[in-house]
């Protein structure tokens, strides 16, 4: 319950701040965050970091399921949806699998 707990936290914080960033900003994420990549400064740096963790993310989530078609799928929702997309598949994945972690992370008896 911790865990769900933490996520479902995490998940909240960030629909919140990415609501009030859309509503403050629009929808034009794409040309600044690879703008700021280009400019080779801090934020660039923090950019590029995070679309390796989130290649990561999207491996991880491919490899789970095998690289199948859902697996493939599911990777590319994962490295596009960031953290909210991966907040929702382990929820998913502790309720599917009643928090047994190695299951949920190594996967195993997927329907």
């Amino acid at each position: 319950m911790l865990f769900r707990g933490f996520i479902a936290t995490i998940l909240l914080a960030l629909v919140v701040y990415t609501s009030v960033v859309i509503l403050q900003y629009g929808w034009g994420l794409f040309p600044i965050f690879f703008g700021d990549i280009f400019a080779v400064n801090w934020r660039g740096q923090f950019n590029a970091d995070f679309m390796a963790m989130l290649a990561l993310s999207a491996l991880w989530v491919a490899w789970r399921n095998q690289f199948t078609a859902k697996g493939l799928t599911l990777a590319v929702l994962a490295f596009f949806g960031g953290a909210p997309f991966l907040c929702i598949y382990l929820l998913v994945l502790s309720r599917m699998h009643e928090g047994h972690l190695p299951t949920i992370l190594l996967g195993g008896n997927e329907s």
